[in-house]
């Protein structure tokens, strides 16, 4: 219930770890469904505040709370200083209205990740290409894969997918063979952030993996006004007008091609 809008944002609870925990301006939805259940540990899939950012906010809730980041991500938990000045960049004077209050979170209680770790009962991978501090997680007892944005960007009840591609770290090329590392363990299920449980694995990487390349020679042929225009008309024509809200809402189009223009940008210099 992002902004009051379901099927945005996703947090995953799985015997008291919970997986994304999402941002401030809607952790009161995610304490109301926890009830009286006491957390012992975040885990992290990158630092993004649609995905991490009220991890500063919960530890203070819960003085015992363990977190779990990729160790590129872990000293901007500890001062958001610079988090929130990029984030301030995209977000400008939307900043509270979308994430709430971005609290530091106590650098003792911080658990560096690089990949190849198994934590909490989940295996780590390192799976960079969103973002250079992506991971995912897989439940080694139940075989299911959280996979933050890595998995794209997938609106119930729909299968069209989105590559999100925010700026400022895409890199495609990281991204595909992350798309492999994720293929690799063979999951039961995907668990998306963006948003929810697909149990069509094999199907739904090969949809991220159109997607994101479709895109990235979209924002490198046809400019911003294109680019746009052409991932508005495919939502539109696969989806219903609620559903593009919440797309929209998950990747903002003209964040989609800024992520990947830089990402040209950088390939050129």
């Amino acid at each position: 219930m992002h902004l009051g809008r379901d099927r945005v944002i996703c947090a995953y609870e799985v015997n008291g770890v919970i997986v994304d925990p999402g941002p401030a301006s809607s952790v009161e939805t995610l304490l109301e469904r926890l009830g009286t259940a006491t957390p012992r540990a975040l885990l992290l899939t990158h630092i993004h505040l649609d995905h991490a950012g009220a991890a500063g906010v919960l530890c203070r809730r819960f003085p015992d709370l363990q977190v779990y980041v990729h160790e590129v991500g872990a000293p901007h938990l500890v001062d958001p200083s610079k988090l929130l000045e990029s984030a301030g960049r995209l977000y400008g004077d939307d900043m509270w209205e979308l994430w709430g209050e971005v609290a530091p979170v106590p650098e003792e209680r911080i658990h560096a990740l690089r990949g190849g770790e198994t934590v909490e009962g989940f295996r780590v991978a390192y799976t960079p290409g969103h973002a250079s501090h992506h991971v995912c997680y897989l439940n080694e007892e139940t075989h299911d894969a959280y996979v933050g944005d890595v998995g794209g960007v997938r609106i119930p009840p729909y299968a069209h997918t989105v590559a999100p591609t925010p700026p400022p770290d895409i890199d495609v090329e990281a991204w595909l063979d992350s798309l492999h590392t994720v293929a690799s363990w063979n999951p039961h299920s995907l668990c998306l952030t963006h948003f929810g449980q697909v149990t069509d694995v094999a199907e739904q990487l090969h949809r991220v993996r159109t997607a994101l390349t479709e895109a990235a020679d979209s924002a490198r042929l046809d400019g911003e006004e294109r680019f746009i225009a052409r991932l508005e008309g495919q939502l539109t024509e696969e989806t219903d007008p609620a559903t593009v809200e919440a797309f929209e809402q998950a990747v903002p189009p003209d964040q989609a091609y800024q992520g990947l223009s830089r990402y040209w940008r950088k390939r050129a210099g």
